[in-house]
């Protein structure tokens, strides 16, 4: 102790002169193990075959939970980033700078791998030595094997691991490890977030909103980018598809910019729909499209169907109810130049259909020929209601069509907590119709939305059938006497 200069602030407390007094030897050093793991800079060599052996500490157990915060944090609801500061003792290598990096590259799955942590610091007694810090979790009795000691002798380093002083703070933990010790034990962390730009949206249970405004600090501060963590404090209004939100932590900015498949969009996500986990799911309905084929997106929101299919030079019929998706469907258009190939209308989706779509179906249809390559596609992705909007539909042209090859797909989109969803989706949309499907229709599990809930596309080509009217056979024919 004398040799680093802690001898008085240690033997001024009480603690440590009452338990010298009575104690033996061998106990003393004991606690000065004990005490190590608080004098920063301080480490205790561990000798094989001496006199005595070194017991285990209350910093020995602390080894295997080196990554986790100081115990006091638990259930913190304000943020305080200098609680999470804690020193805990590790194994080291003294080393001889020079092979520092060869002894790396030898101990590579032995040595400290933890981002944002020194594995190789300054020996306080010798300026030509460092001390490499081993990963506690490989070197629990502070001891290593023997394929490691044989690397130490090839490389003519003593095998002697000491024990060394090493503070963490609230900078080298993760968002996980901070949640996990701030929050009652055995309860559920959310670290997991949908990035909407700048903006990290969270869905937080009821056990953790007392902790949601540190929650939402935490996910700035370990993510950067995020100046903005929102936490949804409704169900989702199936008119408008929008959710109250309340800000947890940073800017109350909620207009911000995203990117989805090499193409970009601007929204106020407060008054929009956009869930960036429909990324994919948009990409493989654009995939099927062809260049000249004819989209009618029935629930665009801001576009993220329309925008890319005409940007594939498809000729796009684009909707939704919502004023403030409509207004920035028109944006983003104009944003990604096809605003001059999207034809864009702010109408109820039943309506839609009934109007623009089926003016446009009757004059494509008449124009398609057998041989023609041209396809006609319908996108109804509102999963809580679209599947009901199927009876459209039915009839909704007059007269034969000239070419069934050329009869519109649509793609619909339904959830189903049902125990076999795909079937239940397609009795829902047979219902709707009027029809059966089977053979004639195709389904696609998009994702999970919540236990025992998901999220199908149902993807058909509608029927003569039931898309067409035909006149009674003896309609105009005058009854014969």
């Amino acid at each position: 102790l004398w040799r680093f200069g802690y001898s008085a602030r240690l033997l001024k407390t009480n603690r440590f002169r009452t338990a010298a007094s009575n104690t033996s030897f061998p106990a003393v050093w004991m606690l000065l193990a004990q005490y190590s793991g608080r004098i920063p800079g301080l480490f205790v060599v561990v000798k094989k075959n001496r006199f005595f052996t070194m017991p285990e500490t209350v910093e020995d157990k602390a080894n295997l939970e080196v990554y986790s915060p100081h115990p006091e944090v638990r259930g913190m609801t304000l943020l305080n980033r200098e609680a999470f500061k804690r020193t805990v003792v590790v194994p080291v290598l003294k080393v001889k700078k020079e092979i520092v990096n060869t002894l790396l590259k030898s101990l590579k799955h032995t040595v400290l791998q933890r981002p944002g942590l020194k594995r190789v610091v300054e020996d306080p007694e010798d300026e030509d030595s460092r001390l490499v810090i081993l990963d506690p979790h490989k070197i629990p009795e502070f001891s290593l094997g023997e394929s490691d000691q044989e690397v130490l002798k090839q490389l003519n380093v003593r095998p002697e691991v000491s024990k060394y002083n090493l503070e963490l703070t609230y900078e080298n933990f993760k968002s996980e490890e901070i949640l996990r010790a701030v929050l009652p034990e055995g309860q559920e962390v959310t670290s997991g977030f949908s990035r909407v730009g700048h903006i990290a949206h969270l869905n937080l249970r009821d056990h953790q909103l007392p902790y949601r405004h540190l929650i939402g600090q935490v996910i700035i501060d370990k993510n950067p980018g995020i100046t903005c963590v929102v936490n949804k404090t409704s169900i989702i209004d199936s008119t408008y598809r929008n959710f109250q939100m309340e800000v947890l932590a940073g800017e109350s900015n909620l207009v911000t910019k995203v990117k989805e498949n090499n193409i970009a969009y601007e929204l106020d996500f407060s008054k929009v729909y956009w869930n960036p986990r429909l990324s994919t799911e948009h990409g493989r309905i654009v995939e099927i499209l062809k260049p000249g084929d004819v989209l009618f997106d029935v629930f665009a929101g801001i576009g993220p169907f329309a925008i890319p299919a005409a940007k594939k030079k498809c000729h796009v019929f684009a909707n939704d109810l919502n004023p403030e998706s409509y207004k920035w469907l028109l944006h983003n258009c104009k944003l990604n130049k096809v605003d001059n190939k999207i034809k864009a209308f702010n109408m109820d989706g039943r309506d839609f259909l009934l109007g623009p779509v089926r003016e446009e179906l009757s004059k494509e249809l008449q124009l398609l020929k057998e041989e023609q390559k041209t396809s006609l596609h319908i996108v109804m992705n509102l999963p809580a209601l679209a599947i009901e909007f199927l009876d459209v539909f039915r009839h909704l042209l007059a007269g034969e069509p000239c070419s069934a090859a050329g009869l519109p797909t649509v793609h619909c989109y339904g959830f189903s907590k049902h125990d076999d969803p795909a079937k239940d989706i397609q009795e829902r949309a047979e219902a709707s119709l009027g029809t059966s499907l089977d053979g004639r229709c195709s389904t696609y599990l998009v994702r999970n939305v919540a236990p025992n809930k998901e999220m199908l596309c149902i993807s058909f080509q509608i029927p003569a059938d039931v898309l067409y009217k035909r006149p009674c056979p003896d309609e105009g024919e005058e009854q014969a006497p």
